[in-house]
């Protein structure tokens, strides 16, 4: 049935087009659909693990996702129908979330109850057809794609029955990930920066790549008659959607300033937090949607439960890190057509716990959660990598805290999208899901005077 099913496949016509040099903007519309095999094609029959990986990872789903479907033809469309200086995301968005659709010229794609080949999202064919960049920097979907026969890939010794298999290194280099996770606002601003922060970062500097961390090699082959090899990357591509990959990115530790406290005093606890794993700031990506805080709590002898607040630094913009009920995201009013539109809440969770964020700033200064419609930044107080920072809790015991064993817990979580953004916007909850990335504890003892 496979021998069958590859002879079958081999009859199947891929045009053969000259040597395309173009990227970017310049690159809508100057193919055909049938230029571009669909996924299941090579997964079909030689390529079933990598295509079994690749449709739980989120490049299956980029443009079938429920908040990016949302935040595209809810938010994005109708503001760039409304605002000039926005009009390009509504062709722009897809050269990432559905590349083969932007390179056919079919934008804005069907909605992805329609089944259309937009929902293939970032599939085989447009990475393995990617052959370079345009410019100097990678970012706005500026790669230069080349479909046909040829393959990209990173072997010298490939041979298959179905394509010609071509070595080219950019498909190993941070650069090739740049060319979409690297993103400027119609204004200007670096709304993605994941490559261009770990080019300023210690990992590049040792020559970590991206692939190193989220295609780790084992031993396999890369299809059903490859040759065994010890180094098969895996198509996993795990990052901000996956909890594994994000639990334990960044150590805590906490500590106290004194081992015994008398009720009425004050006592501080330092939080010492390290970015250990990504090689990228944290949050990272669409940063302007990711929450990253700190809560630090008391819990007293009998059980009661003490919320911390954290201390302040005294920075400039130091209020977008410190959680609050402030109402946030007026810009929403402009795509969802909304007069005398108040806002959302901010943050979503209980006030006075550090955030590590940087606030997107629409053109009045207002903070944003629409990436294109960024003009400016709050502080970057986000965790670079291998970057420690620390936070202090000063607390005043209150006169009837019970004496005995003072357990203080401090958990780092992290949330993809602040709830009542999810609420607001009928987002699908688990959008919203809550995960515990590190925890510590430590004790006092809580004497009488």
């Amino acid at each position: 049935m496979k021998v069958v099913t590859i002879i079958l496949f081999l009859l199947i016509p891929l045009v053969v087009h000259s040597q395309n040099t173009k990227g970017g903007e310049d690159a809508k519309g100057i193919f055909k659909y049938e230029d571009f095999q669909k996924p299941q094609e090579c997964g079909s029959s030689c390529h079933t693990d990598f295509y079994a990986q690749w449709k739980q990872m989120m490049m299956s789903k980029c443009y079938t996702h429920e908040w990016d479907e949302i935040e595209y033809f809810k938010l994005a469309v109708p503001h760039a129908e409304k605002e000039s200086k926005v009009a390009g995301v509504k062709e722009g968005c897809n050269g990432c979330h559905a590349p083969i659709s932007f390179m056919v010229g079919d934008v804005p794609p069907p909605k992805p109850e329609f089944g259309s080949r937009a929902n293939e999202s970032v599939s085989c064919d447009v990475c393995h057809t990617i052959t370079g960049f345009v410019g100097d920097t990678p970012y706005n979907f500026n790669y230069i794609s080349n479909p046909g026969r040829i393959k990209q890939g990173i072997r010298e010794d490939t041979e298959s029955p179905v394509h010609i298999t071509k070595n080219n290194s950019f498909l190993s280099k941070a650069e090739f990930c740049g060319t979409c996770h690297n993103e400027k606002s119609p204004f200007g601003t670096w709304v993605k920066s994941t490559h261009l922060e770990w080019k300023e970062g210690p990992y590049s500097k040792e020559g970590v790549q991206c692939q190193n961390c989220h295609m780790p090699r084992t031993a396999g082959v890369s299809s059903l008659m490859g040759k065994q090899r010890s180094d098969i990357a895996q198509h996993l591509f795990h990052g901000a959607h996956d909890p594994g990959k994000i639990r334990g990115t960044v150590e805590l530790r906490i500590h106290p300033d004194a081992d015994d406290v008398v009720p009425g005093e004050e006592i501080k606890f330092t939080v010492a937090l390290f970015n250990a794993k990504t090689g990228h700031k944290f949050p990272s990506g669409s940063a302007e949607e990711r929450m990253v805080w700190l809560q630090v709590e008391a819990i007293d002898s009998k059980g009661k439960v003490y919320h911390l607040k954290v201390d302040k630094k005294g920075f400039e913009g130091e209020e977008y890190t410190i959680s609050s009920n402030t109402l946030a995201y007026q810009d929403m009013e402009v795509p969802l057509g909304l007069t005398d539109f108040k806002g959302v809440q901010r943050d979503g969770i209980p006030e006075g716990n550090r955030i590590f964020r940087m606030a997107y700033l629409d053109p009045k200064g207002r903070m944003t959660i629409q990436q294109w419609n960024t003009a400016s930044f709050g502080p970057d107080y986000r965790i670079g990598p291998r970057e420690t920072k620390l936070e202090t809790f000063t607390w005043l015991l209150p006169d009837d805290v019970e004496l005995g064993k003072l357990k203080v817990r401090a958990v780092l979580y992290y949330q993809k999208l602040p709830m009542p953004i999810v609420e607001f916007l009928g987002v699908p909850k688990e959008e919203a899901e809550i995960i515990e990335v590190n925890n510590h504890e430590t004790f006092v003892e809580v004497v009488d005077d």
